[in-house]
């Protein structure tokens, strides 16, 4: 045999000691869970949409404060800014779809462990402008400012 063969098959056949064969972590393992009702729940939502809005009434019902207050106004603003979206979860997070497919989101920061809420847009949001456009935003808090950018975007989005 070659000396690079004798240590491909070497390596291949030496035992692994110390070696821990990591899965899914707890927060992993809830989330596929979570992801797979969601799924479900969806179709149920495409169907119906008072279902959808229940899913992310329930959703953002689920949120600590201060994302719950932002995302209960953030719900307000795209309805009224947006009624033709239809709301849904979308990993978990409240989502407004067109034709099934999701034109903006929230994130909690809570759930993702970072210091601002997300408010964003999918690649089916019509805001592109030139070479380069924003698709999120960070949220710290919701003004009359913000309020105001937020609802243009939405109706944009779905201009």
């Amino acid at each position: 045999m070659s000396p690079k063969k004798d240590k491909q098959e070497s390596a291949g056949s030496t035992p692994a000691t110390n070696t821990k064969v990591k899965g899914f972590t707890g927060e992993e393992r809830a989330a596929m869970k979570a992801r797979a009702q969601e799924l479900k729940a969806e179709a149920r939502a495409n169907e119906d949409r008072a279902e959808g809005e229940n899913a992310v009434l329930a959703a953002i019902a689920g949120m600590p404060e201060p994302d719950r207050s932002m995302a209960q106004r953030l719900h307000a603003i795209i309805k009224a800014s947006a009624p033709a979206l239809s709301p849904k979860t979308w990993y978990g997070m409240p989502a407004y779809a067109r034709d099934g497919k999701v034109v903006c989101f929230f994130q909690s920061a809570q759930k993702f462990k970072t210091r601002y809420a997300t408010f964003g847009f999918s690649d089916a949001a019509n805001l592109d402008e030139g070479a380069l456009w924003p698709v999120a935003f960070a949220l710290k808090e919701l003004t009359a400012i913000e309020e105001a950018r937020i609802s243009g975007l939405v109706k944009k989005a779905v201009s």
